[in-house]
């Protein structure tokens, strides 16, 4: 039995060309997660602040305190 599947289109272009939306779907996922994060901040700039937090994948250095005694 045969039916109409309208996504037959984009299944058969993946064999084709092997390319899906996996990495926009993950980047998605961590705006959302910074969303979620940044519910105390009101401006946009908070928002954009937590973004880069989650997203950007900062190596943010720790003070060390007493490294100045040997």
């Amino acid at each position: 039995m045969l039916y109409y599947n309208p996504h037959k289109t984009g299944i058969l272009a993946y064999f084709a060309d092997q390319l899906t939306n996996a990495i926009c779907e993950g980047i998605n996922a961590m705006v959302q997660a910074a969303k979620r994060k940044a519910r105390g901040f009101n401006t946009y700039q908070g928002f954009a602040s937590m973004i880069y937090l989650v997203a950007g994948k900062l190596r943010l250095g720790t003070p060390k305190p007493f490294s100045h005694f040997h």
